[in-house]
């Protein structure tokens, strides 16, 4: 193998394969990097038996064939080289790398022992790179982080037809974005549940172009348990696939239906900057308490007697019947933030019920405009009490 490249283009490639790289490898062949010269240009590849990463990427070659390298030491050398061509020779024992001045020589691992990369699914659809960069970030949000409770890290993607739903719950709090979308059939459907992180990083990684394929397997001979994404960077195309997640996904959709007696209407930009200040002062584990008053809200948060913090919002609140069913509502501090942050709207309606259940958050337009309903965000309400810690209620 002969070849010449781009420094920026190889950095860059490179290191986007090597997240996928596993840090504690079942097998050392698996810390390899596959890079393969050909026609088409330079495919650099890694697999981690769950994740696979390629990237194919512009370069002249010389001469063609297959490396398999150590993929962190690639990264960090590619990191380091100086803003010149880089040249990669290789045999069947070494590669050598030279840039400007700078040459190293890297062992190979056996090309034979490395296990086959899964092969992409068919083409399922297609949907703007930047609003599923943002959506997929709205949702993930939500998403648990207990890889022991391994169902609630994931993100479910929903088909049908022209809908894309994505949904994340980590049993005390929910998200829900829907979209539109392009499907290879008008009348696809399916569901499968995606590993939230790799959903996450993929979405980000793949904002150059004006649109990411996604490939979701849903029968057997599409090699069933199967996602692959495909889209661009600035420097190449970016592929990747990932194991769906086995385990079932709760029924918790009907949680979004939440048929309000108190709504409050608020500047989400001065609701954030509040919550930020008044959060300062909350212990670990204790509710940022919201008192819904006639024309504003309070919010209200202690540490013992050692410090409190209070401050007034406007809002508009409205109650449905004769009663207000709420006054006071407790909030996750660090949930509410997530939310507000998340829901990118200017005005932000929150629905409530009845204390210690779900409240659900959807932006607005205006400050009397109808709410934004493709985003749905829900906060399972924290039982404010007096001289104790609170509780938290689930999904």
């Amino acid at each position: 193998m002969k070849i010449r490249v781009e420094r920026d283009a190889l950095a860059d490639a490179v290191a986007w394969v090597a997240r996928s790289l596993p840090t504690r490898p079942t097998a050392p062949i698996l810390a390899g990097m596959l890079l393969e010269a050909d026609a088409d240009g330079l495919t650099l590849s890694s697999f981690d038996s769950t994740t696979s990463a390629k990237v194919v990427m512009p370069a002249t070659v010389t001469d063609e064939g297959t490396v398999l390298v150590s993929g962190r030491l690639l990264a960090e050398i590619a990191r380091s080289l100086p803003n010149k061509p880089v040249d990669l020779v290789a045999d069947h024992s070494k590669v050598e790398l030279t840039c400007g001045q700078a040459r190293f020589t890297l062992q190979t691992l056996p090309v034979e022992e490395y296990p086959t990369l899964p092969d992409m699914p068919s083409q399922t659809g297609d949907v703007d790179a930047a609003l599923f960069e943002k959506a997929v970030g709205q949702v993930f949000v939500a998403a648990g982080r207990d890889e022991l409770l391994n169902v609630f890290t994931g993100v479910k993607v929903e088909i049908n037809g022209e809908s894309l739903s994505l949904l994340a719950t980590d049993r005390y709090r929910m998200a829900l974005k829907e979209l539109t979308w392009h499907p290879s059939s008008p009348s696809v459907e399916g569901a499968v549940l995606v590993p939230g992180k790799v959903l996450a990083d993929t979405a980000k990684s793949m904002t150059s172009g004006d649109k990411v394929t996604i490939s979701l397997s849903t029968t057997e001979a599409e090699g069933e348990g199967l996602a692959g994404f495909i889209g661009q960077s600035s420097k190449g195309t970016r592929e990747a696939t990932t194991r769906l997640l086995s385990q079932a996904f709760p029924k918790v959709r009907h949680l979004m239906d939440v048929d309000a007696t108190v709504s409050v209407r608020v500047n989400t930009g001065d609701l954030l900057s509040a919550v930020k200040r008044v959060s300062l002062v909350a212990e670990r584990n204790t509710p940022l308490g919201m008192r819904i008053n006639e024309d504003h809200i309070a919010l209200e948060a202690a540490t013992g007697d050692q410090a409190q913090a209070s401050e007034a919002i406007e809002a508009e609140v409205n109650v449905v019947g004769d009663e207000q069913s709420i006054t006071d509502a407790g909030f996750n501090p660090h949930y509410l933030l997530d939310a507000l942050t998340a829901l990118d709207a200017p005005y932000a309606q929150f629905s409530f019920t009845l204390p210690g259940k779900p409240c659900l958050i959807m932006g607005l337009p205006t400050a009397d405009g109808d709410p934004l309903t493709d985003y749905r965000h829900v906060i399972m309400l924290m039982r404010l009490q007096i001289g104790r810690a609170s509780c938290r209620e689930r999904v």
